[in-house]
């Protein structure tokens, strides 16, 4: 099962998959991409792929999906689906940030929770959780964002040695900057970028392998450029790189201010 099936990484986890010959349980929010996809993966790979429409910053959405797949062979969770906000904190909307939470740590446990019972039951299975470059120190601009994936990459790391005498892999994926709609959702503009295929072929292949994997050549060459630095150099460092990514909106703000907007 892929969440955040139709577009970004989560479409490419779904392509390798299916290259591979696995069958599918495609799930997002936009019906129409899901529905082309599906047909597109099943005529090209000769596999089976379903579809669920869930939003799931929706408190009962992990439900649904648990109920659709009761009687499905599940045995790998690619939890891909997430979003991020970017800018001053303060100058956000509450709303955004709750429902950002919602779905990048609320949904991703339940369906942890659901999935890993289901695997270490029959002794096989896997987990792909998406952390981030950004969840290794505070990030100004994306505070909030980067808390999310922190969590992410701490929930995985435990959950690796804790599963892994029931036969379950898990693997937290914690890409750079990718070229996908998570870009414009999150209103930053970046200059370079991994492509998602990029990152959905190497997380794949460190399932099973590595607790972490940070795919992508900008990714790995930022991880060896921070992580010798103190948490505290690292936060400013990425405070400069956020102001980059983020210096339209501030522009956006005086031309509201100039009556231009």
């Amino acid at each position: 099962m892929v969440t955040g099936a139709s577009d970004g990484i989560g479409r490419a986890i779904a392509v390798e998959l299916a290259k591979a010959g696995i069958s599918l349980v495609l799930v997002a929010r936009r019906r129409e991409l899901l529905e082309a996809l599906a047909a597109d993966l099943t005529r090209k790979h000769s596999i089976q792929a379903r579809i669920l429409v869930v939003d799931l910053g929706q408190r009962d959405a992990v439900g649904a999906v648990a109920s659709a797949t009761e009687n499905l062979d599940v045995g790998l969770l690619a939890a891909i689906a997430g979003f991020g906000t970017s800018g001053p904190f303060i100058d956000g909307a509450l709303g955004s940030e709750l429902e950002m939470i919602d779905v990048n740590c609320r949904a991703v446990v339940e369906l942890s929770h659901h999935f890993a019972r289901r695997f270490a039951a029959r002794r096989r299975g896997g987990l792909v959780l998406m952390s981030s470059l950004l969840a290794f120190q505070g990030v100004p601009r994306a505070a909030a964002y980067a808390a999310t994936k922190a969590f992410i990459q701490t929930f995985a790391e435990g959950l690796r040695l804790e599963l892994s005498s029931s036969g379950v892999d898990v693997v937290a994926s914690a890409p750079g900057p990718v070229r996908s709609g998570f870009e414009a959702r999150a209103d930053m503009r970046m200059s370079a970028a991994a492509s998602p295929d990029v990152v959905a072929r190497q997380t794949l292949e460190a399932l099973g392998r590595r607790t972490t994997v940070r795919p992508g050549l900008l990714s790995k060459f930022l991880e060896t450029s921070l992580l010798a630095l103190p948490r505290r150099t690292r936060s400013r460092i990425m405070a400069v790189v956020m102001e980059g990514m983020t210096r339209h909106q501030n522009d956006g703000r005086k031309q509201k201010a100039g009556g231009f907007a």
